[in-house]
């Protein structure tokens, strides 16, 4: 085909064809991908976090103590969510240790967790080589493993005549009567570390693989040090990736009651979670739980808020 053969893209006039139209399929295409997310949110988010609405701010019946539902938000009750806002600080902040306290075990937790699950993560992704396969998989594996049964695990070591205790007084031959079930902080936290330390491997893991080698490469040949070149590249790079592991890990950790339960089994130790749970058990209490669930849900926006603008910000600086 010769030059005086090919299409025209001029108009009759001798301006540019206008472009073709998108087809309708294409204009359908996004909508259509985004409506299994779209009915997921609705159904499971949306609807259940109305349904709190709706408790929190319905009312109690007198004689059976039970939750009375209020639908209509123009009929909603202020009463139980200040009372739990009134009982947080002052004379009466029965509610404010328990909170102080999750905020303290969580960021103490989230923080071991990173100290811990960033040189895995980073050692598998990047210079495991021919072993990345089998230590993906065992890393994948303590999901094998129900969180239950985990935690049980760790009762059986921290027992009065666990093997911790065993190995202390080595064998017996030293005097030992710790008692590591008895409402120790410590214990809680390591217990939420043990437990949650796998859901932030994972997807530091899943970032750390995809950062791209010919950057830090091109910071090694330019004369820069192991050190310099992670500071100023692989670090940088990867913040977007530890903001979203340490959000999947702490936001879970916020409504933890198990962990607490178990290993302690103290008011002393309780969190937000075990504030949660109890007052669900409790008759007439069902509005201060979802109260309780709100306060938690504020919070973890805050978090979740700055991590959608550093990503926003590093997509703007990749562009």
């Amino acid at each position: 085909m010769t030059l005086a053969t090919l299409p025209s893209t001029e108009g009759p006039s001798g301006q540019p064809a206008p472009a073709s139209r998108q087809p309708r399929g294409g204009r359908l295409l996004g909508p259509l991908l985004a409506m299994p997310g779209i009915v997921w949110l609705l159904l499971f988010f949306v609807a259940p976090l109305y349904v709190v609405l709706a408790v929190v701010f319905g009312g109690v019946d007198p004689i059976f103590r039970t939750v009375i539902p209020v639908w209509n938000p123009v009929l909603w009750s202020s009463d139980q969510p200040i009372y739990v806002l009134t009982h947080i600080v002052g004379d009466d902040g029965i509610f404010g240790p328990a909170l102080l306290r999750t905020a303290v075990y969580v960021f103490t937790a989230s923080v071991l967790c990173l100290f811990i699950a960033f040189p895995i993560a980073y050692y598998v992704a990047r210079l495991s080589g021919r072993w990345k396969g089998l230590l993906l998989t065992l890393l994948i594996a303590p999901f094998w493993i129900s969180y239950m049964m985990r935690m049980l695990a760790w009762v059986n070591l921290l027992a009065n005549d666990g093997i911790v205790n065993r190995i202390i007084s080595m064998g017996g031959l030293l005097p030992d009567d710790t008692e590591w079930l008895s409402g120790k902080s410590v214990v809680v936290i390591l217990g939420l570390v043990y437990g949650y330390v796998p859901y932030m491997i994972i997807p530091l893991y899943a970032g750390l693989d995809r950062l791209p080698s010919e950057l830090i490469e091109g910071a090694r040949d330019l004369g820069a040090n192991r050190f310099s070149a992670f500071w100023r590249v692989t670090w940088p790079m990867s913040r977007p990736v530890v903001i979203a592991s340490v959000l999947l890990t702490c936001l879970p950790m916020l409504g933890d009651y198990f962990t607490s339960d178990l290993l302690s089994g103290s008011p002393s130790t309780s969190m937000v979670g075990n504030l949660i749970n109890n007052t669900v058990l409790t008759p007439g209490q069902t509005g201060q739980a979802g109260a309780f669930v709100l306060l938690v849900l504020i919070v973890s926006l805050v978090p979740m808020l700055y991590y959608v603008r550093s990503v926003s910000r590093s997509d703007g600086a990749a562009i």
